[in-house]
């Protein structure tokens, strides 16, 4: 039986080690996603937290399949959502495919954006910038950061969520060059 598929049935029965497990798995592609399509940190953890606790509280959601699919699913569906609720266009009136025309454009403003995201995250505390950047650049889980750092797991986690919450901030300020 597919071990995802095993951690399901144990989140079913409340099994809050099993949840841990699927969050340190799957909670970063679930961000990405968020984010991807958001650009906003601070609204992609809420998205990240909202599909976690859609688990959480309706886990016979999950029928069984390739749960990458489905938690990707959810996640896509749920930052759509955000993007309807602020009044964004409906993804429907977007193209299938979009032209690459503006691909050299996109990459310039990519290597902007990620430079004004490494500014920031440099001007993080130690103790915030190391657990973001060992999880989220360095793909490492929050137990493992915690096992790494000797640090308590709880710690780790409210590190980094303050440290992702102060990236978002100075990231929609502006960080001074």
């Amino acid at each position: 039986m597919d071990p995802v598929v095993r951690l399901m049935e144990r989140v079913r029965a409340r099994d809050v080690a099993a949840f841990e497990s699927l969050y340190d798995s799957y909670h970063r592609l679930v961000f990405g996603i968020s984010l991807r399509m958001l650009g906003d940190p601070m609204v992609a953890e809420d998205v990240t937290q909202t599909v976690f606790m859609k688990i959480w509280t309706s886990p016979d959601a999950f029928r069984g399949g390739s749960f990458v699919a489905w938690v990707s699913r959810v996640a896509r569906n749920r930052a759509l959502d955000v993007l309807r609720s602020r009044g964004a266009r409906p993804e429907t009136e977007l193209p299938a495919d979009l032209p690459l025309d503006g691909a050299l454009d996109d990459e310039i403003l990519e290597r902007l954006d990620a430079e004004r995201v490494r500014d920031a995250l440099s001007m993080l505390p130690a103790e915030q910038r190391a657990p973001i950047e060992m999880g989220f650049f360095g793909g490492v889980t929050h137990q493992e950061i915690a096992r790494r750092t000797d640090t308590p797991l709880g710690t780790v986690k409210t590190r980094i969520r303050a440290g992702l919450r102060t990236l978002r901030n100075r990231l929609a300020e502006g960080v001074p060059q």
